[in-house]
């Protein structure tokens, strides 16, 4: 037992210790990036997307499925968060948001915002109120891939 309990020991001085996220500032964000977590303002949101849920229980309609696009921001810019399901419901205009492990998507050459399933989307523990500047829309710069030959 005493041979158990030294190697149970060892496992848990052998655990890293928790990091605190570092967070990321909105006009920080770059193409094919992940792992952000940002603190944001819900500016306005707009649902794009709503199916399922109701008369047929079975075949892949079977759950329900929506889709909406909210421009979020913080002090430094603004960007098009595209909110899943569950993650509608806390898109109300002027709720401050954690998003955590968040990734930019690009979408007809411009920067999307989103949360999948290995992120999180929480009302934001500390009430702090941002200011959001809204006349840096980091979605409105549309990008090209461009290919460099050797």
């Amino acid at each position: 037992m005493a041979n158990f309990c030294s190697v149970v020991t060892k496992m848990a001085e052998a655990t890293p210790a928790l990091r605190k996220p570092v967070f990321t500032k909105v006009n920080e964000l770059r193409p094919g990036t992940s792992g952000h977590s940002l603190n944001v303002k819900v500016v306005n949101t707009k649902m794009v997307l709503q199916r399922g849920g109701g008369g047929r229980p079975m075949g892949p309609q079977a759950r329900q499925m929506r889709i909406a696009e909210c421009l979020v921001g913080d002090e430094t810019g603004i960007i098009i968060f595209t909110a899943r399901n569950d993650q509608v419901d806390l898109m109300k205009e002027g709720s401050v948001l954690t998003l955590r492990n968040a990734k930019i998507d690009m979408y007809k050459g411009s920067m999307r915002l989103a949360v999948d399933r290995w992120g999180r989307v929480d009302v934001a523990e500390e009430p702090t109120d941002i200011t959001v500047k809204d006349d840096n829309n980091l979605s409105l710069i549309e990008y090209e891939l461009v290919s460099v030959e050797a």
